[in-house]
């Protein structure tokens, strides 16, 4: 655990994690084994701690987030008709696009701002923007504007609480052993749910 959490590693391989794991959350359709909200305020602990640059983290963050979008308005948009009449798969969870759609449509564009604050919505809602040929530069509009939202405020609120927290540092491992705890236990969740679900149909 020593080596997983040292500065030398955290700092050399960690904005490239960051980066990949935001994008694959939207770009990838991976958001319901990813935990983007705490991954972000994971990060500005670390930055508040020493570990990254807050600047440039908040950069990693909005850089993937716009490029995981954009991804998925484009799959959207060429393979959204085939997507939506896809039955339930570990990736694929019809009840979330569902929940998704309703979000979209009682809120239009501002989903793609609203959604990104939401598990499963922001992972759907690019998609939804994609499928329903909504004008690219407005949705591009939408999605830099929740992207930085996004990215400064869940990486300022770790940053702000890592400063607050007296001898922060000294939990950087608890805190990092958390997050993989926690998304391996997601992962595992909805493992079990999709073949629950798959189980039962048959």
């Amino acid at each position: 655990m020593e080596f997983l959490v040292s500065k030398e590693f955290i700092t050399g391989g960690g904005y490239l994690l960051i980066f990949v794991m935001v994008f694959a959350e939207t770009g990838l359709l991976l958001g319901a084994f990813l935990p983007g909200d705490t991954l972000l305020f994971t990060a500005g602990l670390l930055a508040a701690v020493g570990y990254l640059n807050i600047a440039i983290l908040i950069f990693v963050c909005f850089l993937g987030t716009v490029l995981g979008d954009n991804l998925g308005y484009v799959l959207g948009k060429r393979y959204g008709h085939k997507v939506f009449k896809k039955e339930d798969s570990l990736l694929f969870d019809v009840d979330h696009i569902n929940k998704a759609e309703r979000f979209y449509k009682a809120h239009g564009g501002k989903t793609v701002i609203f959604g990104r604050f939401i598990p499963f919505v922001r992972t759907a809602a690019p998609i939804l923007a994609g499928v329903g040929k909504m004008n690219y530069r407005t949705f591009l509009i939408y999605n830099l504007f929740g992207a930085i939202l996004w990215s400064v405020s869940f990486c300022m609120l770790g940053y702000v609480s890592g400063v607050l927290i007296p001898n922060a540092e000294d939990y950087v491992g608890l805190i990092i052993s958390a997050v993989v705890g926690g998304s391996i236990f997601v992962a595992a969740i909805t493992i079990l749910t999709h073949y629950l679900k798959s189980k039962k149909s048959a």
